[in-house]
């Protein structure tokens, strides 16, 4: 094997590696580091719960002075600014790694350039831009955080075979899709730092948005609410959670401060209010900047269809998984796409199926935004 093909391999396994890390160490990116020597795997590591340890630090750890000599495949640029930390960059100096192969220059301007510099200069190898693409996307809540200030968005709609959500109002909630569905759902959010979704799916659904597989039952996510005006009741089981799991309202400064506080007292869950847009209610923009503000960096929004209206045509939704159950519901409802939103979602200029399967009698599609 070549070393060209050699590299894109064990950058392959760093990502996936990498993968793991994702809903649970922001506000940091999900790092995998791999160290291998003599074409062996000698230490891996990925970026820890929270953020920290950093990907290359662990491995550098578990290697010991096997790392000395061996190359470092990184889906990240190594750090070089000086936290609660080192930089990794000096770490992999001062290790005797011989070579350093990264997927692609990490955009933070505390870093971008300089992590590669620092090895350059003091004589290690450093070949950077392989699986560049895979790693951008599996990076990219990080990428939009410090560059456009917001986190990545992934919305996920669920549908009938006729493009239908719910029922009309008062009718019993409808079941869209199966089982599988619902559990690749909840792997979603375990993917992802927070769950979102609008003010009329909490208050007409009263969802949980909690990961409910098991075995992963401790993997609280920030359950957020875009809820303008403090609608959600105090009483619902959403709020009634909010005392266990990290729980958000983003309303608008219109809310009062003592309404906001009266709020989390009896819930427990945290208000944050941001200015209204000109139609009077919470714009997307400054919900997801609150979001990005506070460290989160991917959001999994599970609708409803006037909050995935907003944040499609406004360019902010990065993936769509659409979820397609095997039924019509023949009548009257809400669909789970208005027609504006679905304009955008079927416009090839701004968005491209990347994917569809099926899981058991439900079809997923997937969509990626372009550019």
């Amino acid at each position: 094997m070549s070393e060209e093909r050699g590299d894109e391999a064990w950058m392959d396994a760093a990502l996936a590696f990498g993968r793991r890390a994702l809903g649970r160490c922001a506000p940091n990116p999900a790092v995998g580091a791999l160290l291998v020597k003599d074409g062996v795997l000698v230490a891996r590591g990925v970026t820890g719960a929270g953020g920290r340890p950093h990907a290359e630090t662990q491995a550098l750890d578990a290697a010991g002075a096997a790392a000395r000599g061996a190359t470092l495949y990184a889906t990240l640029e190594p750090c070089a600014h000086r936290g609660e930390t080192p930089p990794c960059a000096e770490a992999i100096v001062a290790a005797g790694v011989a070579r350093v192969v990264t997927a692609m220059q990490d955009p933070d301007p505390r870093v971008v350039g300089k992590g590669h510099a620092i090895l350059k200069a003091s004589g290690i190898e450093v070949v950077t831009g392989v699986r560049e693409a895979i790693a951008r996307r599996d990076h990219l809540g990080h990428f939009l955080r410090v560059t456009q200030g917001r986190p990545m968005v992934t919305l996920k709609l669920a549908q009938t075979r006729d493009g239908f959500a719910a029922g009309a109002p008062h009718d019993p909630r409808l079941t869209v899709t199966g089982p599988l569905a619902d559990a690749q759902t909840h792997m979603e959010r375990a993917a992802h730092d927070a769950i979102m979704v609008g003010a009329g799916t909490a208050r007409e659904d009263d969802p949980l948005l909690t990961v409910r597989l098991p075995g992963m039952e401790d993997q609280l996510r920030l359950r957020v609410v875009v809820d303008s005006n403090l609608t959600i009741s105090p009483r619902s089981r959403f709020a009634a959670l909010a005392r266990t799991v990290p729980t958000l309202v983003i309303a608008m400064t219109s809310v009062s401060e003592e309404d906001a506080k009266r709020f989390t007292d009896a819930t427990g869950a945290e208000v944050a209010r941001v200015s209204a847009d000109l139609l009077g209610r919470v714009p997307p923009q400054a919900a997801l900047a609150e979001l990005a503000r506070r460290g989160v960096t991917r959001v999994f929004c599970e609708g409803g269809p006037r909050l995935a209206e907003s944040l499609l045509t406004a360019g902010l939704v990065d993936v769509v998984m659409l979820h397609t159950g095997p039924k019509a519901f023949g009548g009257a409802g809400r669909h789970a796409l208005r027609p504006a939103a679905r304009a955008v979602l079927e416009d090839p200029a701004l968005y491209r199926q990347t994917d569809a399967f099926a899981l058991g009698a439900d079809q997923i599609t997937r969509y990626e935004k372009v550019g």
